[in-house]
């Protein structure tokens, strides 16, 4: 059965919307319950000769970012490995990032467009997908008739 799956994604949050088979649209909302990164501008580290051993507080903090994010990412991809084609869309780096982590997982191929956009509402999210695959594949998506199916996690 094809599928086809537009992502807007941010650090905090993604939307999926899939089109599966003749047209069934299922949308997915993907929380990654982090607060903001704040990131220091220079720093406070030890000249002394031992420096590159000490682990500053700034130090654990982007470490709990990171591995927070690569938890979010591996939710994210799961949700969407199945898919044939996949655009990535929405407002900062973590597009980018997942793209990145997408072609590590052998799934690069199947990205068939990376587009920088503002916030958008769940419909707006869903409007832009559907445009984009009526317009990809366009005499099979004319022909179906349309259900959608939304879920939060």
């Amino acid at each position: 059965m094809k599928r086809v799956v537009g992502l807007w994604i941010d650090h905090r949050k993604a939307v999926v919307v899939a089109i599966v088979g003749e047209g069934k649209e299922i949308v997915l909302t993907m929380k990654s319950h982090m607060e903001p990164h704040v990131r220091f501008a220079g720093g406070s580290r030890s000249k002394g000769p031992h420096q590159s051993l000490e682990v500053t507080p700034e130090d654990q903090r982007d470490r709990r970012f990171e591995d927070h994010l690569s938890a979010y990412y591996d939710e994210v991809i799961s949700n969407i490995r199945e898919a044939e084609a996949i655009l990535l869309f929405g407002p900062g780096e973590a597009k980018g990032e997942l793209k990145k982590r997408l072609e590590i997982k052998g799934l690069g191929r199947r990205i068939v467009g990376v587009e920088t956009v503002d916030k958008m509402t769940d419909r707006q999210i869903a409007a832009k997908v559907r445009e984009r695959f009526l317009e990809w594949s366009a005499p099979m998506w004319l022909m179906a008739s349309r259900s959608t199916t939304r879920q939060t996690v």
